[in-house]
């Protein structure tokens, strides 16, 4: 915005420079084509034609070189001494140059506003009633030469007012338009962050959805089995090994949706639902890693847990950390075969760091971000929906923290994790 008033004025001031210098030679030509207009007062009109030329031609050349030689003010001020000189000595009441005095007064109404304007056009009317009565010829009666003074003075007064009122509408139109211009862009800018808020709202809402059906999708087999599972022992149509492959694969079915639903309630915490939350409270690492163990369901002969120092004592929320690294522990334990799985808990700077290492196949270079997507499950158990190392990232970003997939030295795949502790 400041830029564009500073082209405007610039744009004023040249403006004003290119008629000041066509005014100055449009007088000079009327001097040579017509002498009498002199008055017998050739050489010093002629001077006075020179200097304001050479006058005019300095203004011009700053202007337009970018600098301003005079202020505004001062430039219309001399303007005026010089149009009421040459009214003075070229007839004064009976002068053509009279002409030039309403372009002065103009220039001064756009440059300084209304009220400038209209004391600038008592002053030239005051200053033109003067040279019509000193400079007129002696055949003029005195009062004419007054009258010429009033006359001039009413119309150079009148030209201000209405250049006051032409400037007021213009101001009041470029508020208008800038009002106008403010109020469209606030609408676009509304119209922006509400396509933004319906858009986020949309993406959110189809995230939810996109759970909602894989969740579907992995309770249908197991409902379905169990229906069937039980319909035949209650039938009692089982007997001897089918009875009892029919138990364990109730059991299995019983541990698939407790792994559903609590994956479900991780999902609730992380989506801000109280279910499920548990405080903050002190939690021994060693007691931790056996209960993280026992829950991923890793046989006595495979495990590997470490702590460091092994009397750790930390303040975290056992449930969401208990999640998390049982995740973790499945994982590595699914993927492994019969090799150990180990994990490892250590305290340090304010920071809790775990660590569980597997000897499986590891993942393919640029994976690691693609496996903790919703819905992606690693091998052909598919115990958690697909949803397991999601919640685990979801769950580690909620407690600040971060969790990393790397390639393990001789094969096998590490989780790294850290988590911010609160002081004790």
């Amino acid at each position: 915005m400041d830029g564009a008033v500073r082209a405007l004025s610039s744009l004023e001031e040249r403006t004003a420079v290119l008629i000041r210098l066509f005014v100055v030679c449009s007088v000079g030509l009327a001097l040579v084509l017509g002498p009498e207009l002199a008055r017998g007062r050739g050489a010093v009109l002629g001077w006075l034609v020179l200097a304001t030329l050479g006058y005019a031609v300095v203004l011009a050349v700053g202007e337009w070189r970018g600098r301003r030689l005079l202020p505004p003010w001062l430039s219309t001020s001399i303007d005026a001494v010089l149009a009421l000189a040459a009214c003075g000595l070229t007839g004064g009441a009976a002068s053509i140059m009279v002409a030039i005095l309403p372009l002065v007064v103009i220039a001064a109404a756009v440059r300084g506003g209304a009220v400038i304007g209209r004391l600038a056009a008592l002053g030239v009317g005051a200053g033109f009633t003067a040279a019509a009565v000193l400079g007129s010829d002696a055949a003029v009666p005195p009062v004419e030469r007054w009258l010429a003074g009033a006359w001039w003075t009413g119309y150079l007064v009148a030209a201000a007012v209405l250049v006051g009122v032409l400037l007021r509408m213009l101001e009041s139109q470029l508020d208008a338009a800038a009002v106008s211009r403010a109020m469209a862009l606030a609408e676009h800018e509304a119209f922006l962050e509400e396509r933004d808020l319906r858009a986020r709202l949309l993406a959110a809402q189809e995230a939810r959805m996109d759970g909602v059906r894989v969740v579907l999708h992995e309770f249908r087999t197991p409902v379905a089995s169990l229906t069937a599972l039980t319909a035949d022992l209650a039938a009692d149509r089982l007997s001897g090994d089918a009875r009892s492959t029919a138990t364990r694969l109730l059991a299995e079915h019983a541990v698939h949706l407790r792994d559903m639903l609590d994956g479900l309630a991780d999902v609730a915490v992380r989506e801000g639902s109280p279910l499920g939350r548990v405080r903050e409270r002190p939690v021994r690492l060693v007691e931790l890693a056996e209960a993280v163990l026992d829950a991923a369901g890793v046989e006595p002969a495979r495990r590997s847990a470490r702590v460091t120092p092994r009397d750790t004592v930390v303040r975290c929320d056992p449930q969401r950390l208990r999640r998390v690294l049982t995740n973790l522990v499945e994982n590595a334990a699914r993927h492994s075969g019969d090799a150990v799985v180990e994990l490892e808990l250590w305290h340090a700077d304010g920071r809790l760091v775990a660590e569980v290492r597997d000897r499986g196949p590891g993942l393919p270079p640029g994976q690691e971000g693609v496996v903790t997507a919703k819905g992606v499950a690693l091998g052909d158990r598919r115990g958690t929906a697909g949803i397991g190392l999601w919640i685990v990232e979801a769950l580690v970003a909620a407690m600040d923290g971060e969790v990393r997939l790397l390639p393990r030295d001789g094969g096998g795949l590490v989780a790294h994790l850290e988590l911010p502790l609160p002081a004790t």
